[in-house]
């Protein structure tokens, strides 16, 4: 499983311009929607539900938010840089400006959590969040998250 497997080339945002956790899930869940078909409430409503269980915001300025949608067709995934950090709750409680939100049919099971890790390994690379916060084009932030040579790197 490579990330290009989980994120289409239009499900990255360079610039999500928004002020707090609600609305970055709220856009996420509107990309998501143009991607998958699935009306941006429920998406929105699975990333909600799972933030009460705990904050997916795993440190050093990154978020993973994540849900399973038993209509969904197979892993879906939306990549976001945003303008400017927020609060996200996240586990060193520092501000998120890097979001992955990743979606899986109900039954996926291990291929949710293999495509988590996966997410999760991209992520905790110094080198690549710097390239990551210092791209302003959807198209270059694509390529660095989908570079097999960076994501092996690490």
């Amino acid at each position: 499983m490579e990330v290009a497997d989980l994120l289409p080339p239009r499900g990255v945002v360079a610039h999500l311009r928004v002020t707090n956790k609600k609305q970055a899930l709220q856009e996420l869940a509107k990309r998501a929607a143009l991607l998958t078909g699935i009306p941006d409430r429920r998406i929105y409503e699975i990333l909600a539900e799972r933030e009460r269980l705990g904050s997916t915001g795993i440190g050093r300025g990154i978020a993973v938010p994540h849900g399973k949608l038993p209509e969904l067709a197979g892993l879906c995934g939306v990549f976001a840089r945003l303008d400017r950090p927020i609060p996200f709750d996240a586990v060193d409680d520092k501000p998120v400006d890097l979001a992955f939100c990743l979606l899986a049919p109900t039954n996926a099971g291990a291929e949710h959590l293999r495509a988590l890790a996966l997410v999760s390994r991209l992520l905790r690379d110094p080198a690549v969040c710097q390239k990551l916060r210092g791209t302003e084009n959807s198209d270059a932030l694509y390529a660095l998250l989908t570079d097999r040579t960076e994501s092996n790197a690490a």
